[in-house]
This record gives structure tokens, C-alpha cells and sequence, in this order.
């Protein structure tokens, strides 16, 4: 290094040295030293475009063109080193800063106050819900659940097992059911509506000043690791948030060991606890994607809801019919896959050979798939004149279409394909 002072001062002198040294400690630049004994020593100045257009302006334009500047006989280079990124014209007006901040995040950023701030966007719509519990009269004690109001005419979406009695499965609504929202107000309610097999249930109040509510989104395009957060009331504790990810999505009840009809949870890890039931899980736009039900009790972060996707066709069936129907075919079905498919083709190579599809491994005796002539082995193509390859395409095929054909096209072992007509049932409310 004193070598190359040394070789730097006599070509140059004290003053063009002193100068260059000026020049990058005025625009906090970076000054790049070569001392190749093979080479010319040179210095190059990394500096702003401010400074440069400056040092253009008094009279140095080479150096703005060509980013070399000569100081005598020793050459100095310069180059572009802005401490900003350059700013896109339509959004030169809008500093990115921190929600909490009052401004706009930057784009595909989260401000620090992401959680905060979707919480406080349902929060005000996040009630306490509870229900005096009694036996043949004799009062045993009291449940209590979380919901949320979802339209302004005092309609709370809440779940079904904290309003029915676990042993008898009986609607309450004789019970009065005693609604606190978080700003203190307090009304009664009344149970409008329950669906044993999802676990949802409506709640109605009455109120003459207006209620907040909370807007429903979809959790169709949910991904596991997208940030969610569950509000409500756990062991009576009002206004409690927590937050964490989704873990999975379209866990299926069967993962759980849950028997009866097919149904699907999101799994996640936030923290939940009795008295979160029926309260809202809510993405980072303040929107609610589920309704917590459960969680698993000898584990942690465990916890389980209802996609709002499937809460909002129950809450379409309450409209229409007052109560969820459901059809039913007596099919156990499996979705394929190419991996899957592969692999029963290589035990048996009569497996037909599809690329997409729904195999059906067994059909109950005596239920409408049976008399339809579904066998064990068959491999669903088409539904309803539909191509489907996942059973959720089925279950929404079928909506709440009861007593009416509807045409299937199957694959059987060596490429047979055949044409059934099936008839769906209701489905007993109990399995």
C-alpha cells in the first residue's frame, strides 16, 4: 500500500490526490486501487449520478460519458454506485414504508403490522357465544364457543357442538344463548340453524344500532406456509389472536380417524383452545378463510377448520332448504395420480390403462352404487357427462341433486369401458 502512495503521489502530486479523496467522501463513493507492477497504477472512484451530473455541469463532461476522468497523466474511473434503486414512474409517489406506519408496504413485502392489522379488521366482529347446559331441568353447567358476525342483520357463524348437546344431538334453541361482542355489548340469540355432520351452526341477534362484520374470502388457493391467524374467545380469555401457517390443506377426516361422510379440514399450527371453536381463522388481507373446530389434544399445534369454501355452500343450503342435503352413493373412491396409477399397473396389468381418475376400491351392498353396478376396481372417467379426476369435482357435480340419474362412464380391467345410470340418496344425517 505505502508502495503504491508512493508511486501514486509522484505521478499525480499532493493536490489531484487530495482532490480524488474529496470527490469520494463527498458522495460516499468507493475508491478501487490497482498497483499491478505488470500495469499502469489507476484508481477508480465508485460514486452517485448526482455528483457526476455536478462535476458535468462545471465542466467535465468526458466525465459523465465515458466515466473516466485523468487527474494529469493518471487516469481515474468512475462508475455508477446510487445508494437507491431506480424508481418505477408509476409509483414514484408512493414511499414504501410500513402498514403500522400509515402508508402502503412495498410491493410483495409484508409491513410489520401485517397480523395486527388483519386482526383488527374482524376483530370487532369476533363474539363470545354461551349456552347454560342442563339435564331433565337441572342445570349442569355452561358452553362456550366463539363466532363471528357475517352480515349486518345479526347473523353469527359459529360451530354446532358448542350449542348441541354431545349426548342427544339436539338443537337448543329453547336454550337461550347469551352473545358478548367485544366492544361489551351484550344481546340474546337464537340458534337458527345447525349441521351436525360439518359442525357449523347460525346464530340470529336482534340489534337496533348497527353490528360490525367481518367479510368471508376463499380458501381455495390456500398453500401450506401461507400466514393465518385465529381469533376468539379460549377459555373465556375475550379478544385473543394468534397466528401461524397453514400446515395442510384438504386434510381429510379419515387422516383424523374420524369416521362418517367424507369431510375436509385445514390443518394449521396456531394456537387454540377450548372456547376457540366456532371463532374465525383469517388470512393476512382480513378476510375469513375458516372456522376453528379442533384441535388435537395430545400434540401441539395441531389445530383443525372448516375451509369457508365448504361454509359457504352449507350456509347456501340453509338459505334454500333450511338444513344441509346431502347425496349419497355408497362408493368409498380414491383420486389417482400417475404415481399411483403406475404402481397398480404394475401389480396388475389388467389395470386399465388411464391417465386421470377416480378409482373406486368398494361399494357398499344394497346402496345406490350397488344396484347401479359399480364394481370393486371400477375407475370413475366421467361424471354427469363431466371429465373428473378428484372426488371434491364429484361431491360438487352432485350439489344437493337427490332422486335424480345421473349418467357414469367407467375403465374396468383391460380397457373396458361402461356406461351407468346412478340414482343418489340423501345421506342418513348420522353416519
Amino acid at each position: 500500500m505505502d508502495h503504491f502512495l508512493r508511486k501514486v503521489s509522484s505521478t499525480l502530486g499532493r493536490k489531484s490526490i487530495l482532490r480524488i479523496i474529496a470527490i469520494g467522501a463527498a458522495s460516499s463513493g468507493l475508491l478501487y486501487l490497482n498497483n499491478n507492477p505488470n500495469s499502469k497504477a489507476t484508481v477508480r472512484l465508485s460514486t452517485t449520478a448526482p455528483l457526476r451530473e455536478h462535476l458535468a455541469f462545471q465542466g467535465h463532461p468526458s466525465f459523465v460519458s465515458s466515466y473516466n476522468w485523468e487527474f494529469g497523466n493518471f487516469p481515474l474511473f468512475l462508475s455508477r454506485a446510487d445508494p437507491t434503486p431506480a424508481i418505477d414512474n408509476n409509483i414514484a409517489n408512493e414511499a414504501p414504508v410500513a402498514v403500522g406506519d400509515g402508508g402502503k408496504p412495498c410491493c410483495g413485502c409484508l409491513g410489520k403490522d401485517f397480523i395486527a392489522n388483519a386482526a383488527a379488521k374482524v376483530a370487532p366482529a369476533v363474539v363470545n357465544l354461551s349456552v347454560q347446559r342442563d339435564f331433565y331441568g337441572f342445570a349442569t353447567g355452561r358452553s362456550r364457543c366463539s363466532g363471528t358476525i357475517i352480515d349486518a342483520d345479526g347473523t353469527i357463524l359459529t360451530c354446532a357442538h358448542g350449542l348441541v348437546d354431545s349426548q342427544v344431538r339436539q338443537l337448543t334453541t329453547h336454550v337461550r344463548v347469551d352473545v358478548t361482542l367485544q366492544d361489551g355489548r351484550t344481546f340474546e340469540g337464537t340458534v337458527v340453524n345447525a349441521d351436525f355432520h360439518s359442525d357449523i351452526a347460525i346464530v340470529k341477534i336482534k340489534s337496533k344500532t348497527p353490528l360490525p362484520t367481518a367479510k368471508l374470502g376463499s380458501s381455495s388457493k390456500l398453500r401450506p406456509g401461507d400466514w393465518v391467524i385465529a381469533m376468539g374467545c379460549p377459555l373465556t380469555l375475550q379478544n385473543t389472536v394468534t397466528a401461524g401457517i397453514v400446515s395442510g390443506v384438504d386434510r381429510k377426516s379419515s387422516d383424523l380417524g374420524l369416521g362418517g361422510m367424507r369431510r375436509e379440514y385445514l390443518q394449521t399450527d396456531c394456537a387454540i383452545n377450548a372456547g376457540n371453536s366456532g371463532g374465525p381463522l383469517v388470512n393476512i388481507d382480513g378476510e375469513i378463510i375458516g372456522v376453528n373446530i379442533m384441535k388435537v389434544a395430545a400434540a401441539d399445534g395441531l389445530s383443525f377448520s372448516i375451509p369457508i369454501d365448504s361454509v359457504s355452500k352449507i350456509i347456501e343450503h340453509f338459505k334454500k332448504r333450511g338444513r344441509v342435503i346431502r347425496p349419497w352413493l355408497g362408493l368409498k373412491m380414491l383420486d389417482l395420480n400417475e404415481l399411483i396409477i403406475a404402481q397398480l399397473k404394475e401389480r396388475d396389468d389388467k389395470f386399465p390403462d388411464i391417465e386421470k381418475g377416480i378409482l373406486v376400491p368398494m361399494v357398499t351392498p344394497g346402496s345406490p352404487g350397488d344396484r347401479a353396478g359399480f364394481r370393486p376396481g371400477d375407475v370413475v372417467i366421467e361424471f354427469d357427462g363431466k371429465p373428473v379426476e378428484r372426488i371434491k369435482e364429484i361431491i360438487d357435480i352432485m350439489d344437493d341433486r337427490i332422486g335424480k340419474a345421473l349418467d357414469v362412464v367407467v375403465k374396468r380391467a383391460n380397457n373396458e369401458v361402461v356406461k351407468l345410470s346412478v340414482i343418489p340418496e340423501e345421506a342418513n344425517p348420522d353416519m
